[in-house]
């Protein structure tokens, strides 16, 4: 399968986070899964670094996701293009773009946001 993780799972899992569930640590750790991570939530994290929301080691974190075999997907036109389609529910605009990656490449994101649950994409939590 392939897992896309929300910016909050991407940080709750190199944290070792207690809001993260085993479950979703089981489908990480799982071999058979592949996990995605876009540059979108990258882009997020250093924002809240850089005003002092969050405070983590970009470069640790990149390597750590590394390491752990995480692919890292740039961001295509055609997810611009689907955020166009979806309706307007979420609007956070980096959250609206992980759906829409989500859609296009037919991936399930691994999210506790109950507004992300709200549209027609695959997710677990």
């Amino acid at each position: 399968m392939k897992y896309l993780l929300d910016t909050h799972t991407f940080i709750w899992y190199f944290d070792q986070n207690v809001k993260l569930p085993d479950k979703m640590k089981e489908i990480v750790l799982n071999p058979k899964n592949a996990i995605y991570i876009s540059t979108a939530s990258l882009w997020e994290i250093g924002i809240k670094i850089s005003i002092g929301k969050i405070d983590l080691f970009f470069e640790e974190l990149i390597t750590r996701a590394e390491n752990a075999g995480f692919v890292f997907l740039q961001i295509k036109k055609e997810y611009i293009q689907r955020i166009l389609d979806i309706p307007f529910i979420h609007r956070d605009p980096f959250d609206r773009l992980l759906i829409a990656t989500a859609i296009y490449e037919q991936m399930t994101i691994i999210t506790a946001d109950d507004n992300i649950h709200k549209y027609d994409v695959a997710w677990v939590w």
